[in-house]
């Protein structure tokens, strides 16, 4: 205890960081040394009565700046937090409050303060109030967390409270099975990600939906199978990266305000609805795309007619297919566009009618295409070896290497 006492007072308090605050505390009997150290440590995870915490352990703490404070609790610790309670005590740039997801209807009370000078805040399945303040405002608030969360305020409360953010850059909500919002709206100008999920147990309806206003995004992600609609109102002319996996009854304009978008990977079940003919997309340089849906085909030769600088495409079905699932018919296209890719990969590749088709014409009008990888999941050696061949014999206007892989060979990172 003597040798890492002589430690200086920063590597300390990183070490006494790492421990739940309750045993922080206890630190101070261990020797004079130790009496007042624990009073600066700068992060803090607690996990039991969160009021008397509040009251006794955050008043006695002098750190000028408390960076992270994150209360951990299950069905035992549930409690009600006051946001403001533990931010006006120091200058606390982060709050972390996460209720245990096997507790599903033990939730956590948020109070939300009138305004708070947060950088982060993350909330996990918690019952979420604006204790009766007429005026909500988080002027430093770069990064929020919504994790299956229940507003009390309804609609009104969710555009109050993204709309008083005017500094928001990252914004991630997953919305349980009844979170009481009919229209989930975002209208966050200084918004450039968000990653927006819904519950798979919440009731499909389609008179319900989301808004989304933000045109500094640069990575959107979604991911959502509740049908009813999802709306972008503006375009998005920064987008870099874009993730669609949505099962929405109206998808309409859903590709037009993401024109710009470099990289792309989409599962829909409604594709040529979302689709607008006439449409350039002029920076798409990487494509993934689901073939779970029956409408993909015609999307896939749609995107390769409209992406001129496409360098990467892969065609991957990601999801089940269920039974009486409908494989689309090979058409041949009118018009034949001059593909610049040059990587191609096909997961998993089962020799389809269709599939021999779209390879072919991929193979055939991709002047430039340096790789073409096949994984299939097949255990009879002679029918994988007779769609190496098909494969293989199939005519090339590029001289790129053909790789026919077992499913067990895909890295896992992909």
């Amino acid at each position: 205890m003597d040798m890492i006492s002589e430690l200086p007072d920063e590597l300390l308090l990183k070490v006494l960081s790492l421990l739940p605050a309750k045993d922080v505390a206890a630190t101070m009997v261990l020797s004079r040394r130790w009496r007042f150290l624990w009073k600066f440590v700068p992060k803090l995870e607690y996990d039991y009565n969160i009021a008397q915490f509040v009251n006794s352990y955050l008043q006695l703490h002098e750190a000028p700046v408390l960076e992270s404070l994150c209360f951990k609790l299950n069905q035992n610790t549930a409690d009600i937090v006051d946001i403001g309670a533990c931010a006006m005590r120091r200058c606390l740039r982060e709050l972390i409050i996460e209720t245990d997801f096997s507790h599903f209807y033990t939730q956590t009370l948020v109070f939300i303060p009138g305004s708070c000078l947060l950088v982060t805040l993350s909330l996990n399945n918690a019952f979420l109030d604006d204790f009766y303040s007429p005026i909500i405002s988080f002027p430093c608030l770069k990064k929020l967390s919504l994790i299956r969360i229940k507003y009390i305020g309804r609609d009104e409360f969710v555009n109050k409270l993204l709309s008083n953010c005017p500094v928001l850059e990252d914004l991630a909500v997953d919305r349980c099975e009844d979170d009481y919002v009919f229209n989930f709206t975002i209208r966050v100008p200084s918004l450039e990600s968000l990653v927006f999920s819904t519950s798979p147990y919440r009731p499909k309806d389609n008179a319900h939906g989301s808004v989304i206003d933000a045109p500094s995004l640069k990575i959107l992600n979604i991911l959502d199978y509740s049908s009813g609609f999802f709306l972008i109102e503006k375009k998005m002319p920064k987008i870099v990266k874009a993730y669609l996996d949505v099962g929405y009854s109206c998808t309409k304009e859903l590709l037009g305000p993401i024109a710009s978008v470099k990289q792309l990977y989409i599962c829909l079940s409604t594709s040529m609805e979302a689709y607008h003919e006439g449409r350039t997309y002029s920076q798409l340089e990487r494509l993934e795309l689901c073939i779970c849906k029956t409408e993909w085909l015609n999307l896939l030769m749609r995107l390769l007619k409209d992406s001129p600088k496409l360098r990467f495409l892969k065609v991957e079905q990601y999801h089940i297919i269920r039974n009486g699932h409908i494989w689309p018919c090979w058409s041949e296209p009118s018009y034949v566009p001059e593909l610049s890719l040059e990587t191609f990969i096909w997961i998993p590749y089962e020799g389809r009618e269709v599939e021999k088709q779209v390879a072919r014409f991929i193979l055939k009008n991709s002047g430039r295409l340096k790789a073409a990888t096949f994984y299939h999941k097949s255990v009879d050696p002679e029918e994988k070896l007779a769609m190496l061949m098909e494969l293989s014999m199939l005519s090339r206007s590029s001289i790129c290497e053909i790789a026919f892989k077992d499913m067990a060979e895909l890295p896992w990172n992909r």
